[in-house]
């Protein structure tokens, strides 16, 4: 079979571009600067946490890449979102970062940090990147930044992305184990404006949930009421935020017991429960991350309230565990003691000892939360997962049950019950606040708001 000419390859599916519009684009634009006293939010405190940052590394250059594109099929890309310590250590958050770099370079007893990146596309003869250049001509993704304005956004010296061309040789967090450990470990405790931009993500969250509840009746009626619901979150996270934080998980009967249920592809049935796992993440990349599960009806089944009522009874006890000094691992073991001894209450279990109840609940019951839904993920152990609770951490309690639809060892009436209940908490000098408290938590409370909500009310959370 002869090889087809090179003519029929299908590149870009726009017209070639002839010199006379050529030297019709290259002149004729207005400058549009960015206002002067513009800046990143939370500027005031990003060169105090590089400071951190620099006093664990002495005499290394350190860098830290914001990430690249990334494809979704073929010349369409996933929307950029920069990586969490890049935007932790610069402020910079929007989508006009990819390939862009922070280096701390060695200077005296410290560092001084230079930021990679990449200046306008220029508007003039000789260069058209700004109205060709598809992945990142700014007709194509938007205005960004000069290097200048880089520069009074973040206070930090800026150069063109190419000087040098490529990563400079240094510690790079994208590799480098013991910096991705040393920056999530440096983000475990929150300031006072990161606590902020988590309270008002969990506002925008419970704002998200109210609007799911009031969607209930149309979900109800579609062929695939969990996506319907799915989207309805969506439009109020991105609204409000950058957008959801994670994949929302929006799983109804059977299909909550599948603990990250993303499909999202179900019908509702009335007589079901919903397990709604959702978050909106805001315009600075803080996330909520919370978890409501909900009768359909309107009103909790007597078998469904009984199980409801053993986790909300878990997901207490573990909030009760939560102060200083405490290890991060007993919220969970005080949540899971509820659970154990609720299932051999029930006969499920013959004793509350042992293990046998992860059966039934499987994971741990909440994780750091911030600019990642399971933020500092890359921290060591010591100081994360067998490590102490202090004050200005942020987390989520969110013991569960997923009693599973094919499990034997449970009586029929169990069986495919999802329930789990989450919520966001920063650790206080004293114990915990509950930052997610807008919304209900109680049986009757959840009913009550869910009846408010149809009626067209706001009743008060329980």
């Amino acid at each position: 079979m002869a090889e087809r000419p090179a003519r029929l390859n299908t590149g870009s599916h726009d017209l070639p571009v002839g010199p006379e519009l050529a030297a019709f684009m290259s002149g004729g634009w207005a400058p549009t600067p960015l206002p002067e006293d513009t800046r990143v939010p939370g500027f005031g405190v990003m060169e105090a946490r590089r400071a951190r940052l620099s006093a664990r590394f002495p005499g290394e250059r350190l860098i830290v890449p914001a990430g690249e594109l990334r494809v979704r099929s073929n010349d369409c890309d996933h929307r950029f979102r920069p990586h969490s310590a890049y935007a932790w250590l610069t402020g910079l958050t929007g989508e006009d970062q990819p390939g862009h770099f922070l280096v701390l370079e060695p200077s005296g007893s410290g560092h001084e940090a230079v930021l990679h990146a990449r200046p306008r596309s220029p508007r003039g003869e000789g260069d058209d990147a700004f109205y060709r250049d598809r992945r990142h001509g700014e007709f194509w993704v938007g205005r960004r930044p000069d290097l200048a304005e880089t520069e009074r956004l973040t206070g930090i010296r800026c150069v063109h992305l190419d000087e040098p061309a490529g990563l400079p040789p240094g510690r790079n967090a994208a590799v480098d184990p013991e910096l991705a450990s040393c920056l999530s470990e440096l983000r475990l405790i929150k300031d006072a404006w990161e606590v902020a931009q988590l309270q008002l993500a969990v506002d925008h969250t419970a704002a998200g949930f109210e609007d799911v509840v009031r969607a209930l009746p149309r979900a109800l009626g579609h062929a695939r009421g969990e996506r319907l619901l799915e989207g309805v979150f969506g439009a109020r996270a991105r609204a409000e935020g950058n957008g959801t934080g994670y994949e929302t998980i929006a799983a109804s009967g059977a299909h909550a017991c599948v603990l990250h249920w993303i499909r999202n592809d179900g019908r509702l049935d009335p007589r079901e429960l919903l397990l709604l796992d959702a978050g909106v993440e805001t315009d600075t990349l803080y996330t909520a991350d919370i978890t409501r599960t909900l009768p359909l009806s309107g009103r909790f089944s007597p078998v469904q309230r009984q199980v409801y009522e053993l986790v909300l009874a878990a997901q207490d006890a573990g909030i009760a565990a939560l102060r200083p000094g405490a290890a991060f691992r007993d919220f969970h073991r005080a949540a899971m003691n509820v659970i154990a001894e609720g299932l051999a209450e029930w006969g499920v279990l013959k004793s509350a000892a042992g293990e046998l109840h992860r059966r039934y609940t499987l994971c741990g019951s909440g994780h750091m939360l911030g600019l990642d839904v399971h933020d500092c993920a890359k921290a060591r152990a010591g100081t994360y997962l067998d490590g102490v609770l202090e004050a200005g951490q942020v987390l989520t309690v969110e013991p569960g049950l997923y009693l599973q639809a094919d499990d034997e060892t449970l009586p029929p009436e169990l069986r495919g019950l999802g329930v789990r209940i989450e919520d966001d908490l920063v650790i206080t000098p004293s114990g915990a606040r509950l930052m997610s408290g807008a919304l209900p938590r109680s049986a009757a409370g959840i009913e009550d708001w869910m009846g408010g909500l149809r009626e067209g009310g706001s009743p008060g959370a329980v």
